[in-house]
């Protein structure tokens, strides 16, 4: 059993540059969230152009492993920059990525950026991925409280994206883990988890039943708090399996 659920907002913001998406090949899922930078006609164009490559792909030829999801970052990345050539955007067209692959067997994620995957077992959360951003890097050089990463002066200034041309991979991939049963998985965006804590999304992810309600008590903490606040876009994908 696989269920999940997708919200994706404006927040407080003229357009959504946020793009998220899911396909499927045989027993096997594909997820995808990312959000674009550069503006509008740049990090919108740049978030849908990657995520649709990849679902795309997926539906004809997708299946879950390190090899596959690696060929999902670099050739959606060879599109992307490739693109950004074309409209004489280099400036303009980046993106982050998740991706989040899983079938019967195992799953297995990746990420660039600092939208996020939090992974829950047993509704526990167990890890999440960290961001390739400025207050991220001094957090790991033990320069900053983790909690003090919202709110950030630098919080926005990401070190690795989809759209800048790099002499080796920048993105991040997860080993892969076998699917026991009781994983839950959150794919969002800054937008989003910058109004939540890991703590109350824990603390909703057990009352909840089901994916939908989750992101439904999750979204309204999110609009409680940021409400006002110039809030940007807020996506994210929840998945139960």
């Amino acid at each position: 059993m696989l269920s999940y659920e997708i919200l994706s907002e404006c927040g407080e913001r003229e357009y959504n540059e946020d793009y998220t998406g899911v396909e499927k090949h045989g027993d096997a899922y594909c997820f995808v969230l990312a959000d674009g930078l550069g503006g509008h006609g740049g990090g919108d164009e740049a978030s849908r152009l990657v995520a649709e490559y990849i679902l795309n792909d997926f539906a004809q030829n997708g299946k879950v492993s390190e090899p596959y999801l690696k060929t999902c970052f670099e050739a959606s990345q060879r599109l992307l920059l490739e693109e950004q050539m074309k409209q004489r955007r280099t400036k303009e067209m980046k993106t982050t990525l998740t991706v989040l692959l899983a079938d019967q067997n195992y799953i297995q994620w990746g990420h660039i950026g600092d939208s996020r995957i939090y992974y829950f077992q047993d509704k526990k959360l167990k890890l999440r991925t960290l961001d390739h951003s400025v207050p991220q890097m001094l957090v790991n050089a033990g320069k900053l409280k983790e909690k003090k990463i919202r709110g950030h002066a630098d919080r926005n200034r990401l070190l690795r994206v989809m759209g800048v041309e790099w002499e080796e991979p920048q993105y991040e991939i997860a080993a892969p883990m076998q699917r026991l049963g009781g994983e839950v998985f959150l794919l969002c965006t800054d937008g989003f988890w910058e109004w939540i804590e890991e703590k109350a999304m824990q603390r909703l992810l057990k009352k909840a039943a089901f994916p939908g309600d989750w992101l439904a008590e999750m979204r309204a903490a999110v609009k409680k708090h940021g409400s006002g606040r110039q809030m940007d876009n807020y996506s994210a994908i929840a998945v139960f399996m």
